[in-house]
């Protein structure tokens, strides 16, 4: 799969690649790791835990102890955990140098722009759910925002 012609990847050297493990996430880091070995570029993974975010427990008093609370984090953590290390896999049978990051903000859109800038990306690699209009409008699309606030290049995997 040719990306790019020879020698036009040069501002391409580092990937960002955000994931939530979740099967979109999976096809923007499919792409993102064929693009990388094309380039001869490196990738660093992104996990951002969403803090203070209302959920469907939050009427059922789920963070009211400092035990619930505990167990939340840690789940959170685990789940950044299988999804980087999947990567890390992936990275490792592709050939392509990768590291991982994990992140807590409570507008994860701002954590990807702020890794990004970080690391000295040059492109954005990363999936979209795909929601419809008003599901995005409601719930707000992280995609969305990180393409209407980038300075550096995004691509969207579907």
């Amino acid at each position: 799969m040719r990306f790019l012609r020879a020698g036009s990847g040069a501002a391409f050297r580092r990937l960002l690649v955000p994931t939530d493990g979740s099967a979109r996430s999976r096809a923007a880091e499919t792409r993102a790791l064929a693009l990388a070995r094309e380039l001869g570029a490196r990738i660093t993974g992104l996990f951002v835990i969403a803090s203070g975010v209302p959920t469907a427990f939050s009427g059922a008093k789920l963070y009211t102890g400092a035990k619930a609370s505990r167990r939340i984090r840690a789940a959170a953590r685990d789940e950044a955990a299988a999804a980087l290390g999947e990567l890390e896999r992936r990275a490792r049978t592709a050939g392509v140098p990768c590291r991982s990051l994990r992140r807590t903000a409570r507008e994860p859109w701002r954590a990807i722009l702020r890794a990004a800038r970080s690391e000295r990306c040059g492109l954005i690699v990363m999936g979209s759910h795909g929601r419809g209009a008003v599901k995005s409008a409601l719930l707000g699309s992280q995609t969305l925002k990180v393409l209407a606030h980038s300075r550096i290049p995004v691509l969207v995997c579907r």
